[in-house]
């Protein structure tokens, strides 16, 4: 079970961090990842990280602003979100996977566990 959290509402340029606990299995060895759905969209990566923490892939639109990282234990990840935008607005979403291939690590297909999502509201 994933229980995402720390979702909700700030204004442009301003600053959020998610949170996503693991339980229920031994997750620590999985490799671990965000994405997110706006209104009307496809859901879509957004970051992932190795279950050593040791590798992170990040989506173009988020590179620079979005930091993920892992927690102590390492069923926890983060994301913390620098410099958000409207277009960052979207129902975020934290899935985890037995270890897979780098090129797979951002593919929505490769994760098989989700959890329910936060809400993150940018206002202009």
């Amino acid at each position: 079970q994933l229980q995402a959290s720390g979702g909700g509402l700030v204004q442009a340029g301003g600053s959020l961090r998610l949170s996503c606990a693991a339980s229920g299995r031994s997750f620590r060895d999985y490799d671990m990842a965000w994405f997110r759905q706006a209104p009307g969209k496809e859901r879509e990566f957004i970051a992932a990280i190795r279950w050593s923490g040791g590798t992170t892939v990040y989506a173009d639109s988020v590179k620079g602003r979005f930091t993920i990282s892992r927690g102590n234990p390492k069923t926890t990840v983060f994301l913390q979100m620098n410099s958000l935008k409207p277009d960052d607005t979207a129902v975020y979403y934290c899935a985890t996977t037995s270890r897979v291939a780098h090129s797979a690590l951002a593919e929505r297909s490769s994760y098989h566990y989700w959890g329910k999502g936060t809400l993150v509201t940018v206002s202009s």
